[in-house]
């Protein structure tokens, strides 16, 4: 029976991550071999040395909105904070909110004279459901109004907003970033498919429970959050055709794995499918579609170690961050990257 302190490791705070690399692609490559049981260091930009012809990258192209506003609360003489989560429909959200006990139920806020907005509904968790009105595109209002969700270990100011979303981000819907795509330049993956390296794309918005501590002493009492997805026809033909041809499947980061397990495990094969999942990857586990991982280093005793632990064994993963804390490598969302193969 596994226990949320078996993923447990020291994290000197200095080796958190506070701003991106430059350029993207410069950040370090830390290859960890199930089979042969060895791990090398590279740089990621040198990723070409350790794919095939034929194998196929996976990437979640959901893009980050910049969810974090900044309101003036109607007969309040201070201002509250608005976190979007999820779009319920065309105006209205789900958000966290600060302060609670201005924003109850029937409050009236304001963001500059682009968005006004109302409370409608307290859930049971605390969110609040809020109601906007606005003339115009909602995302282009908050392109210009909204700041970037940022981890709450990330303490500096982004200074490009741009720098937390990977460069093929199409699909707005995620409160934080596919971090292990942050990793990729256009040009890098323009050379990965002139060297016969597929790429594939899917969708899942990611939300903020993806931060969220495990409480629970046992790991399988954890309840996971719920997100959004949707892997589209081509995705999974491609899939399938590089399975047949004895290729790779290899998934950039965990939000594009827990997307292709997700829909293999509701129709037992995978094709086009939307839907929304809880599911809690976590050893042992029998991966049906994957058969690699790009990740970032996570957080100690988070579900997303506890999943990579699933993928790579959980003493081996524990054995590689232990390195990779020794080697000085940078760790979380602007950090440094995984390849496990």
């Amino acid at each position: 029976m596994l226990r949320k302190s078996d993923f447990y490791y020291d994290l000197p705070e200095d080796l958190i991550a506070q701003t991106p690399i430059e350029p993207r692609n410069h950040s370090r490559l830390l290859v960890a071999d199930r089979e042969k049981g060895f791990v090398c260091h590279s740089q990621f930009y040198r990723l070409f040395d350790f794919l095939k012809k034929g194998d196929l990258l996976v990437m979640n192209n959901s893009k980050v909105i910049p969810a974090r506003l900044y309101c003036d609360i109607k007969g309040r003489e201070t201002g509250g904070e608005i976190l979007l989560l999820k779009q319920k429909n065309a105006d209205c959200w789900e958000a966290i909110v600060k302060p609670g006990k201005k924003l109850k139920k029937g409050a009236e806020f304001s963001i500059g004279e682009y968005l006004k907005g109302e409370v409608l509904e307290v859930l049971e968790d605390g969110n609040r459901i809020l109601k906007f009105y606005f003339e115009g595109n909602f995302y282009e209002i908050l392109d210009k109004i909204g700041n970037m969700p940022l981890p709450p270990y990330i303490t500096e100011k982004l200074k490009d907003k741009n720098r937390y979303q990977t460069v093929y981000a199409k699909e707005n819907g995620s409160a934080a970033a596919p971090t292990a795509g942050l990793h990729f330049t256009n040009e890098m993956i323009e050379e990965l498919k002139e060297k016969g390296i597929n790429i594939a794309y899917v969708t899942l918005h990611v939300g903020l429970g993806t931060f969220r501590p495990v409480k629970e002493d046992i790991i399988t009492d954890h309840k996971m959050h719920t997100e959004s997805f949707y892997v589209p026809d081509e995705t999974a033909e491609l899939i399938k055709r590089t399975k047949a041809a004895g290729g790779r499947v290899i998934s950039v980061g965990t939000t594009s794995l827990r997307t292709l397990e997700s829909a293999f495990s509701e129709t037992k094969e995978l094709i086009k499918k939307e839907g929304s999942t809880d599911i809690f990857i976590y050893p042992p586990y029998k991966f049906k579609v994957i058969d690699g991982l790009i990740t970032n280093f996570h957080l100690p005793e988070s579900t997303l170690i506890m999943l990579v632990s699933a993928l790579l064994g959980r003493e081996n993963t524990m054995n590689c961050y232990k390195i990779a804390v020794e080697e000085k490598y940078r760790f979380f969302s602007f950090g440094d990257a995984m390849l496990i193969l």
